[in-house]
């Protein structure tokens, strides 16, 4: 196993890093993070002239056909430059879940919308409790005749006001045991009896609550197999929660970098703070989170990449990486000090970034649950 990048996985870094740098300030994460869309159409269009929504998506479907390794080269740079835009709900929580599970008429219908940017999709997935696990989603589809009828609430569903579909994950029946009995329905946003509002969070990302109200759907409107879901949405799960700790390692970088640009410059007693061997100290120690966060990141994308079992290494990718974001922002305001807490400063935004993509698509403890299980507890 090879973490080096190739050419190709080397010019996608550069060209990334250099658009977002131009397209993507700061100043407009700001303006952006105060809307109720929670993003540009502007930016998305010129994202999706780039290829990057087709990334994942196979050739016949007008994608790249790339692996999730240049997925998650492509993700640390947008966590790096806090891109604002429904990316990972639209091209793995959607594009994803549709390859998986979905016939060719679906794919054929939806996923060259996605790769020209024509379409956004989320997941509508956990509940009252926040959980992922199959015992936490109860959200009732009923069949009658030949419809099934949505009646429930989802909680915490990304980019759902800007989505043109949802895939809502609902109980249809066989109830032996929580896996069994969930199927995954594509909903129109403006479908009827589908109500959607915002939730405050103190990060700032898009997350909503839908009230799914006596929702008519046709049984074209099913993805996958009926009461079988499941594998593909845990799979998702795990996908989704590696694109997010990809992120998080951006952010990771990018907060180091200004810390130690500030320790350099920043003077105490005569001398900048850096050469004191506490701050050396606190700045190794980030820059070693770096290294380990994004070797297990790596290491889960190329098992992803080759069809490996990679359900434990994804796990344990979203728990130490998670861990490791909340602890390098957190030790990054130690070393800024109260400056770092004003709206005016760009660390809160990343703290906040850090905050927000560790117990989104499956807290620690599911993750250490799927780790338990694979050692056969």
């Amino acid at each position: 196993m090879d973490f080096e990048l190739n050419e190709d996985q080397r010019i996608l870094q550069k060209s990334a890093r250099d658009f977002l740098k131009k397209e993507c300030p700061k100043d407009l994460v700001r303006n952006l993070a105060d809307t109720d869309p929670g993003h540009s159409t502007e930016l998305w269009q010129k994202i999706a002239a780039l290829g990057w929504m087709g990334l994942l998506v196979p050739e016949n479907y007008d994608g790249i056909g790339w692996s999730f390794v240049e997925q998650a080269v492509l993700l640390e740079e947008m966590g790096y430059a806090l891109c604002p835009a429904p990316f990972i709900s639209t091209t793995i929580l959607g594009a994803q879940t549709l390859l998986m599970s979905g016939n060719e008429d679906q794919k054929r219908g939806i996923l060259p919308n996605i790769v020209a940017g024509d379409l956004i999709l989320t997941m509508a997935l956990t509940e009252s409790d926040g959980g992922c696990e199959p015992s936490a989603l109860n959200l009732m589809a009923v069949r009658e005749g030949d419809k099934w009828v949505l009646n429930g609430i989802k909680l915490f569903v990304p980019d759902a006001l800007t989505a043109d579909y949802i895939l809502c994950v609902a109980r249809t029946g066989d109830n032996s045991s929580p896996e069994k009995g969930l199927t995954i329905f594509l909903v129109k946003t403006k479908t009827k009896g589908v109500n959607i509002a915002p939730l405050k969070t103190i990060s700032k990302d898009k997350q909503y609550e839908i009230n799914f109200n006596n929702v008519c759907l046709k049984p074209e409107n099913i993805i996958g197999p009926v009461a079988g879901a499941w594998p593909a949405i845990n799979a998702i799960i795990n996908m989704a929660g590696l694109a997010r700790a990809a992120e998080t390692v951006g952010v990771m970088r990018a907060v180091l970098e200004m810390t130690v640009a500030y320790a350099k410059e920043r003077v105490q007693f005569g001398r900048p703070i850096g050469s004191f061997q506490a701050i050396q100290h606190y700045l190794a120690d980030m820059w070693v989170d770096i290294l380990g966060a994004r070797s297990l990141v790596m290491k889960a994308a190329w098992k992803l990449a080759t069809g490996r079992p990679s359900d434990k290494a994804t796990g344990m990718a979203k728990i130490m990486v998670g861990k490791a974001g909340r602890k390098t922002t957190t030790t990054g305001h130690r070393i800024f000090g109260a400056i770092s807490f004003t709206m005016e400063h760009d660390l809160h935004l990343y703290h906040r970034r850090s905050l927000a993509n560790d117990p989104t698509l499956g807290n620690s403890d599911f993750h250490y649950e799927q780790i338990a299980a694979g050692l056969e507890l």
